[in-house]
């Protein structure tokens, strides 16, 4: 899958490696994609255990700090990453309400969008 134009501007901060590949970078576009996210950052790729790379590839947006913004993490068989997702709206209420609709979507939970 190439990187459209749109998801490229949308990524920021000091790197935009996203763990997981082809898969990865299918959770962040559907991250992208809802009109309340403005900017996604990346943070650094943290690997524990000396496992084999690879395996099955997970996220989930986990909560809501006081001006709205989210955390998600993507696990990629060992490797973990902290994504954060600046977002349009302006306050913990509706940052918790976002939660719960990127988490729907991701899981194709359709109830609470």
């Amino acid at each position: 899958m190439a990187k459209n134009h749109a998801t490229l501007n949308k990524i920021g901060g000091a790197h935009t490696t996203i763990i997981g590949g082809r898969r990865g970078m299918k959770l962040i576009d559907i991250i992208i994609g809802h009109p309340e996210v403005k900017r996604i950052v990346p943070s650094v790729i943290v690997v524990k255990g000396n496992a084999v790379a690879g395996g099955a590839i997970s996220g989930k947006v986990l909560r809501s700090d006081p001006r709205g913004n989210i955390r998600m993490i993507i696990t990629h068989g060992t490797a973990v990453q902290e994504i954060r997702i600046i977002t349009t709206v302006g306050d913990n209420e509706e940052g918790s309400r976002l939660v719960n609709e990127l988490n729907a979507i991701l899981f194709g939970d359709q109830e609470y969008v």
